[in-house]
């Protein structure tokens, strides 16, 4: 019986031979998805060691791998990735160590084994802490960078070559319209990071656009978004959120999820175009937020299109004081004082003139919104239903409640010349 022929023994291969070593590394950079094997550092050597002799890495050894991490954050490499390169790196080194090196019997295999995962939980947790270290450094960074430029943008009076460039990184193209929309709470903001990150992914997906920043300013919440025309929302975006809606409907809707700080009332300023538009579009909405407030108004969004005839009347405070003065003070001598007379015309004026919608909003019967209509005619002598006189009493109306009579007395009237 002829023996068979015996097997010619392997040429043993140095565990730490850095041919192999990288050869390994490069392996694992292409299984984890082109990740730089640079990354990895030393972490092969390490692992070697531990299965031949049952070192475990030392805090420089782990410090290195932490200093990895913040490499990863910084090159963009995301955190994923960054763990499965070191984890493609083990089981390939593995995979291939008991060829290298020859383990005496199971027993010094298993205690190998034990080691090099013992290297590898701790290499991946400094890897891990490394790189949170780093993305949080990033985030505090680019979150000042950020609100430094959203406060010169609103300012408007900052370098515009600059401006252009800064905001660039941030996705902002500065050549489209942008308009700006606050909201403010009526009570205190508990979490403010939750509702500033839950309010910008609703924005973003509402508007199909990442060109979105939010901050907080003076207690409220700013958002300056692209003047997108409604229904540019991408498909998906437009499958979950139903149909399209403007900015301050799509800030509502998530906002009213908040658990603290409602209600909320939204202000949206036009859009207009370049680096000074967006802080024009600021100021119409702060002075729109300012007017709601002064006039009680209980629209959740107010935009500043819709106040443009109160910036008119303003424009000339001693002209609409002395028209309030002419045409509606006398609604003081009405029994009752002038504030029901008032509510009526304003409910009269906002349904269109018509007396059954205005008696069905205040809950009055249509005859007795007509007596009131008449008692105003008797004591201001301008009659709301003519329409010749209409306009001066609801301008007289409007006035009133921007001064904030009769709750407040009127400002003497203006001295003849």
């Amino acid at each position: 019986m002829t023996r068979p022929p015996e097997k010619a023994p392997e040429r043993p291969v140095r565990p730490a031979d850095p041919a192999w070593l990288q050869r390994v590394a490069q392996e694992a950079g292409r299984g984890a998805g082109g990740v730089p094997v640079e990354l990895l550092g030393a972490f092969l050597s390490v692992l070697v060691e531990a299965a031949t002799t049952g070192r475990r890495p030392d805090k420089a050894e782990l410090d290195a791998v932490g200093l990895n991490g913040r490499r990863a954050a910084e090159l963009g490499v995301s955190a994923g990735n960054a763990v499965q390169l070191y984890l493609s790196a083990a089981w390939r080194l593995w995979r291939e160590l008991p060829a290298v090196t020859r383990f005496a019997d199971s027993a010094t295999t298993a205690t190998a084994a034990e080691a090099v995962m013992r290297a590898v939980d701790r290499a991946v947790a400094s890897l891990a802490e490394g790189y949170t270290a780093a993305r949080r450094d990033m985030m505090r960074s680019e979150e000042t960078l950020r609100r430094e430029l959203i406060e010169d943008l609103l300012r408007g009076d900052a370098d515009i070559g600059a401006l252009v460039e800064r905001a660039e990184p941030f996705g902002l193209d500065m050549a489209q319209p942008h308009q700006v929309a606050l909201a403010s709470p009526t009570g205190r903001l508990v979490d403010a990071e939750a509702a500033l990150s839950s309010l910008e992914r609703a924005v973003v997906q509402g508007l199909g656009d990442r060109d979105v920043l939010v901050a907080t300013k003076d207690g409220s919440i700013v958002v300056v978004a692209p003047a997108t025309p409604t229904g540019t929302a991408t498909p998906a975006a437009a499958s979950s959120a139903g149909p399209a809606r403007g900015l301050g409907e799509l800030m509502h809707t998530d906002l009213r999820r908040a658990p603290r700080g409602g209600p909320w009332r939204i202000t949206v300023g036009r859009p207009y175009p370049g680096s000074y538009g967006i802080a024009r579009s600021y100021e119409e909405a702060r002075e729109a937020l300012g007017m709601a407030v002064r006039l009680q108004l209980d629209m959740p969004v107010v935009r500043a299109a819709d106040l443009l005839i109160y910036r008119v009347l303003l424009r000339d405070q001693p002209a609409i004081t002395d028209l309030v003065h002419a045409v509606v003070s006398p609604l003081a001598k009405a029994r009752g004082g002038a504030g029901p007379l008032l509510a009526t015309l304003d409910a009269y004026f906002a349904t269109g003139c018509v007396v059954t919608e205005t008696a069905r909003r205040l809950h009055l019967s249509v005859r007795a919104v007509t007596y009131r209509l008449e008692r105003i005619a008797e004591l201001t002598g301008y009659h709301p239903t003519e329409p010749a006189q209409r306009f001066t009493v609801h301008a007289a109306v409007l006035g009133a409640r921007l001064l904030g009579w009769p709750q407040r007395d009127l400002p003497a009237p203006t001295p003849p010349d």
